[in-house]
């Protein structure tokens, strides 16, 4: 017998999406749109950031569509947690902010979409299926920021390695021990020379990477390591 097959088949083929959204209204209108395509399903609706984990963790959705703004733990700090436990959800941001410093910490926590709430309702969508896809689907407006911003990072990166690159094998030592603020005294000992031997690498790297003080140098150090 093979009758209710093929809908059982739509059925499991259907992307599985949790909503999280502190307005009520917006929720259902998202829930009804979202609902209506026959390629996915809404599982669950949160109405704030506590709320859209437990159901991350229950129900094991595909796909979490989330605000940025909600009471208890905010959307970024969501998908930090869940992608954490869950490496294959896939979050999907649908929110008003679009300023840089929530884009960024957004793409950051694991978001492989980023959608503004005054968009047509058609790109959330394209969006959810999107990131099912493993894809990625991001406001114009942002895009363009994010592009600028990854351009920004490398022009960043490569002054940083062209810098790091005039210290010697002894001063790259001195500056990795700065990083992990040990004191010239420290880094004297660890390294077996004379303290100051030391606050010579210190001003030679100082002067080398045109940076002011230690705490410059340790953050210069972060970064180098990051970007290599």
């Amino acid at each position: 017998m093979t009758t209710g097959a093929p809908d059982e088949k739509r059925a499991a083929e259907r992307i599985r999406v949790v909503i999280a959204e502190d307005d009520a209204m917006t929720r259902e209108l998202l829930a009804v749109l979202i609902g209506e395509q026959p390629d996915i399903e809404v599982v669950g609706l949160a109405g704030d950031g506590r709320m859209a984990v437990g159901l991350c963790r229950k129900l094991m959705p595909d796909v979490l569509l989330t605000d940025i703004g909600m009471p208890e733990m905010n959307g970024i700090e969501v998908i930090q947690m869940i992608r954490r436990e869950n490496p294959s959800l896939r979050a999907v941001v649908l929110s008003i902010y679009h300023d840089d410093a929530n884009v960024f910490e957004a793409i950051k926590a694991g978001a492989c979409g980023y959608v503004l709430k005054e968009s047509p309702p058609e790109q959330t969508v394209a969006a959810i299926r999107a990131a099912a896809h493993g894809e990625a689907l991001l406001h114009q407006s942002i895009a363009i920021r994010l592009l600028g911003e990854f351009r920004r990072f490398s022009e960043e990166n490569e002054q940083d390695q062209r810098l790091y690159a005039l210290l010697t094998e002894r001063e790259r030592e001195v500056l990795d021990l700065i990083a992990q603020g040990k004191s010239n005294r420290e880094i004297a000992a660890q390294l077996f020379i004379a303290e100051k031997t030391v606050k010579n690498h210190v001003s030679n790297i100082l002067w080398k990477l045109e940076l002011n003080d230690r705490t410059q140098a340790a953050l210069f150090a972060v970064r180098v390591k990051r970007g290599t």
